[in-house]
């Protein structure tokens, strides 16, 4: 919870700039900041009792979710082939849970941090869907503001733990910044970006590679054995990305 509230407390900081201070209030904007504000306290929380490889497998389970909502929500309607495509996807994504590994120092109570994972993809889902809303209704401002209101509400959350503040090493609290900055505020300027072009569906599958290089870097840095099961799933999940991506721009050139 303490690293949760201390990197959404950067994260705010620099959205807030980045907005120019200019926040707009309302019931749809505090919807959005809500979810997503579940979205980041969970999957910190998620991937500190669980491996990070299934903590992020699991928040990328948003996609079945989205293929459902989106239609009922957004008016945006999916083809049939986006059925195989999503069959793909969630046996690669299923895999993660096959030879799941036991407790482990990074990993100690790998069940609730599944569930919470499993949570995550949900809150996750409704936040892209917030975004998608917001772009399509020519309110790009709700979307940053519920960027940063969400991330100040992820800070409220995980205050009462935060002190007193642990004893903390220059390169840990540069560490704490650079997920502030960069993990949250710059990837989030990229995607509302990116949202205002593509359908919920699309985005959320195109950002399933983060996944896929999750338990590389993770495996690489710290030594944490994803499993073979893991990285399997992971290339599948790869090689769909791919397909689908290649299928749709034929489509469109068409």
């Amino acid at each position: 919870m303490q690293v949760a509230s201390i990197r959404s407390a950067v994260a705010a900081f620099t959205l807030f700039l980045w907005a120019r201070g200019h926040i707009v209030w309302g019931w749809p904007m505090l919807a959005v900041a809500t979810v997503y504000a579940g979205t980041l306290t969970l999957f910190v929380t998620s991937t500190k009792l669980t491996t990070a490889a299934n903590a992020i497998f699991l928040q990328s389970t948003a996609p079945l979710y989205i293929l459902f909502l989106a239609p009922l929500l957004l008016g945006e309607r999916f083809r049939p082939r986006d059925l195989l495509f999503m069959a793909a996807f969630a046996s690669g994504l299923g895999l993660c849970f096959l030879g799941r590994p036991p407790a482990s120092a990074s990993a100690p109570d790998p069940a609730t941090g599944n569930l919470l994972g499993v949570l995550c993809s949900v809150t996750w889902a409704l936040t892209l869907l917030g975004l998608r809303w917001a772009e399509r209704h020519g309110a790009a401002r709700i979307g940053i503001s519920a960027l940063v209101v969400g991330n100040a509400m992820a800070f409220l959350i995980g205050l009462p733990f935060l002190m007193p503040l642990p004893a903390a090493s220059a390169g840990e609290w540069a560490t704490l910044i650079y997920l502030g900055v960069i993990q949250i505020a710059v990837a989030y300027i990229f995607l509302t970006r990116a949202i205002a072009e593509l359908p919920a569906l699309d985005v959320s599958l195109l950002l399933l590679l983060e996944p896929v290089l999750n338990p590389v870097w993770t495996w690489l840095i710290r030594g944490e054995n994803p499993g073979r099961w893991a990285l399997a799933g992971g290339a599948i999940i790869l090689i769909a990305t791919a397909a689908r991506t290649l299928v749709t721009k034929d489509t469109k050139t068409v």
